[in-house]
């Protein structure tokens, strides 16, 4: 292998050993924050509890446009090992509508309940829920914006082993934020109707 080929591969498995460490980090942080709510979940400091405050059909509805994000997404990554550079970028573009979507119900359910007078300032529960769900939409945000830098990537350099690499770890991502919303919907709406 020439000097250029080997520099490029001990810079892209740096790239992707960052990113692991990285995601670790994220792990831990939404472990801290599960392990949180958990404790606080019962201190609602005489207000309403969680069967009171949450619909799971609502937050059903938030489930099945994430997962089908993530199957788009999923697709996105194939169309480019396929080099099939149009259905990557259709793909993309629809994870990232389908991601505006969930961020758009979410925020939409901070709007309800805050309206409600339920917001984190009213107990530690929902200063639990609201840190939990919000840091979960933070990295959705974060998600969206590196899924509109991968449609433009694809745009400008095609089907290349570094657009794929990127969109590898992009997927990741992706897929890492529609697990941790499937502990979310399980842990704080699922667990309400207990």
């Amino acid at each position: 292998m020439n000097k250029s080929v080997t520099r490029s591969i001990e810079k892209y498995e740096k790239a992707e050993f960052g990113f692991w460490l990285y995601l670790m980090t994220d792990i831990i942080l939404f472990a801290s924050l599960f392990a949180t709510y958990m404790i606080l979940r019962n201190n609602i400091a005489g207000g309403e509890a969680s069967a009171e405050l949450f619909d799971p059909k609502f937050a059903l509805a938030e489930t099945i446009i994430l997962l089908l994000s993530s199957f788009t997404c999923g697709l996105a990554v194939l169309s480019l090992r396929f080099k099939n550079k149009i259905a990557s970028l259709a793909m993309l573009v629809a994870t990232l509508l389908l991601g505006l979507a969930f961020i758009t119900l979410e925020l939409y359910e901070f709007k309800l309940l805050i309206g409600e007078g339920q917001s984190w300032q009213t107990s530690a529960f929902l200063s639990a829920f609201f840190t939990l769900v919000g840091t979960h939409g933070f990295h959705i945000i974060v998600g969206l914006l590196w899924c509109g830098t991968m449609i433009l990537y694809v745009a400008k350099k095609g089907t290349t082993k570094d657009s794929l690499r990127r969109m590898t770890l992009f997927s990741l991502f992706w897929h890492f934020l529609d697990l941790v919303w499937i502990f979310i919907f399980t842990i704080v709406y699922l667990g309400a109707l207990l």
